[in-house]
């Protein structure tokens, strides 16, 4: 995969990835501010600000003159909210390049933030928390974020709370992109087919009005965990949903290739040991799965899965089992090459759109501040060692950062704390 980058004299980078033949191109432009930049008062801002960039602009004042534009073309197009970044993007025929850019480009820069378009919109995000609340295989993953960290802007919900959102003002919503969409905080990718010399001249010129500004920062992860920790939300399902976490290391590690190797064989497939034996062999369960997270500062790795209600005991018990036994027992060369194989696929499978790698750039570039090829990728986990798995296993699953969510039909922690923690 070709890519190249170049930043403008204001500090904005801009990154082009050519395909050729492709018949879609898509824009992505993304920024260095998420939920992790916010205050308490504040917390939810960043997603609210998401909402408002689609709702108006002096050109396309509302924001069905943007929705109507982008659908006449039949693109795609949305935007997305995390802890450390927030992105715009569309995707399009190729031959509608120059509208895309014009659009996603103007909703970046000169947004309204119409008073009335902002009551309406505290109405959509307060159902849209709930919404997410309602979802239990959703919800989980929030409140194991609360577990882990707490009383600070990792372990708040990226939406905010329906108190917050409701109290929004223009004011704080001027204040917050002020400090924080400026040309140094900005990364545009466009990926597909076009040429780039054009492209880079048409990116420059629009954005050149964007503010030439310190970038804002961020407080730093605090860590902080002796034993382990149990939090149990009460809810009335079919399924008790769990997710098992675990405090790791961050996105800049020289351990992530091997986190990546370790998380597919417990999670990732359907031959993967978790899925091997929860599904296939007890029977217990529809999803399991294992991802790492990591971030610039903190990183997490985490189980989950949908658990019958009269089973979740045998079913953390045999988590529990499976992470020992990558602490006990060598992977086979068999099973490593195996994961390796699956890594090497999915990785490639997963970059075959325009979309698809606009995202891979972007997400490197705004996380980890530089980006690596597939290839280089690859090798790197093709570096890994059975050794390397063994050790990083012995230093991850401890108790003194063991963590479980769990929504569903339990009311006291004591039910699974006493076999919930390793041996």
């Amino acid at each position: 995969m070709k890519f190249n980058q170049s930043v403008l004299l204001n500090g904005l980078r801009i990154v082009t990835i050519p395909m050729a033949d492709n018949p879609s191109v898509t824009i992505l432009a993304m920024v260095e501010a998420g939920s992790k930049y916010e205050s308490k008062k504040d917390n939810g801002l960043s997603h609210f600000l998401e909402h408002m960039l689609f709702k108006g602009t002096p050109r396309r004042p509302k924001a069905s003159d943007i929705s109507r534009e982008l659908d006449s073309i039949g693109a795609n197009y949305n935007a997305f909210t995390g802890q450390e970044c927030t992105g715009y993007y569309a995707k399009a025929d190729a031959r509608h390049l120059d509208k895309i850019i014009d659009v996603v480009s103007d909703l970046y820069l000169n947004p309204l933030f119409d008073q009335n378009e902002m009551q309406k919109e505290k109405g959509v995000i307060v159902e849209e928390i709930r919404m997410y609340k309602d979802l239990p295989q959703q919800h989980v993953q929030d409140v194991i974020m609360e577990l882990i960290y707490g009383d600070q802007p990792v372990g708040w919900n990226i939406a905010g709370t329906e108190e917050n959102v409701r109290a929004f003002t223009r004011e704080q919503l001027l204040t917050y992109r002020n400090a924080n969409y400026v040309a140094k905080a900005t990364v545009v990718m466009i990926a597909g087919s076009f040429d780039e010399k054009e492209v880079l001249k048409k990116i420059s010129k629009v954005f050149s009005v964007i503010p030439d500004a310190a970038k804002s920062s961020k407080l730093k992860v605090k860590e902080s965990q002796k034993s382990p920790q149990i939090k149990i939300e009460a809810k009335e399902t079919d399924q008790a949903h769990i997710v098992i976490g675990q405090r790791t290391f961050s996105v800049h590690d020289k351990r992530i290739p091997t986190m990546d190797v370790l998380a597919t064989i417990l999670g990732h497939g359907m031959s993967s040991r978790l899925f091997s034996k929860m599904r296939d062999e007890l029977g217990i369960c529809y999803y399991i799965k294992a991802e790492h997270n990591a971030f610039t500062d903190h990183g997490f790795f985490a189980i989950s899965a949908g658990l019958d209600n009269t089973r979740i005991e045998i079913g953390i018990k045999n988590i529990i089992l499976e992470c020992e036994r990558l602490k006990n027992e060598s992977v086979s060369d068999a099973e490593l090459k195996k994961v390796k194989d699956y890594i090497a696929g999915t990785t490639m499978l997963g970059l075959e759109t325009s979309d698809a790698r606009a995202m891979f750039c972007g997400d490197q570039e705004v996380i980890r501040g530089k980006i690596e090829s597939p290839a280089d990728i690859i090798a790197k986990i093709n570096a890994v060692t059975a050794k390397d798995v063994q050790k990083l296993a012995k230093e991850i699953f401890v108790n003194e950062g063991l963590n479980l969510a769990v929504v569903g039909r339990f009311k006291d922690s004591e039910e699974v704390r006493e076999y919930f923690r390793f041996k």
